[in-house]
């Protein structure tokens, strides 16, 4: 089996790789732009919402405890910078960063996605007051995928890297788990 394309591209070289495969274009990061106001006062409640659900579920309790009221603003600015209209290379940074972080604390990939309805319904609060709310969606489910996609690739370069341990290298690893 030879090698695939896609496992040359690792880190921050994937905002060059997503972008082009989502087609995230230069007006759909001018409408989000023009959003970001609105995702400031949208922010709030966003958050309110957010970890009334994982403080009274026991199994996303336990991450969340005595932290909730500094992961509120983590979660605000997060919101609000889905509307900044950069998404460059700082951007996939912090993106990153956070991934690494549920990985390093042991969080479950399925609870940050189960927890996308709230974050569409305030984005879809946040589209609401575009002048063309359908390109808005559009680009607000693209921006929104990219960053599941970059939180998504924070757990796998955390398995592949555990792997490529175990075996002694990472294409062996990659040729392991494609078999």
């Amino acid at each position: 089996m030879e090698d695939r394309k896609s496992w040359a591209i690792k880190d921050e070289t994937i905002l060059d790789d997503l972008v082009q495969l989502m087609g995230l274009t230069a007006h759909d990061k001018e409408i989000l732009g023009s959003l970001k106001e609105q995702a400031k006062a949208a922010a709030p409640q966003l958050a309110e919402d957010f970890y009334a659900r994982l403080s009274v579920y026991p199994p996303t309790a336990e991450y969340v405890e005595g932290s909730v009221d500094r992961l509120k603003g983590t979660l605000q600015r997060w919101f609000i910078e889905l509307f900044s209209g950069d998404y460059g290379q700082d951007y996939i940074t912090g993106r990153l960063r956070i991934g690494h972080v549920h990985v390093r604390i042991g969080l479950p990939v399925r609870y940050p996605l189960a927890m996308l309805d709230i974050v569409m319904k305030a984005g879809g609060e946040v589209i609401a007051h575009s002048a063309n709310p359908g390109e808005a969606t559009q680009a607000f489910h693209k921006i929104l995928a990219l960053d599941i996609a970059i939180l998504t690739q924070t757990y796998e370069n955390s398995q592949l890297k555990h792997l490529a341990e175990m075996v002694g290298n990472e294409r062996l690893a990659r040729r392991m788990l494609t078999r």
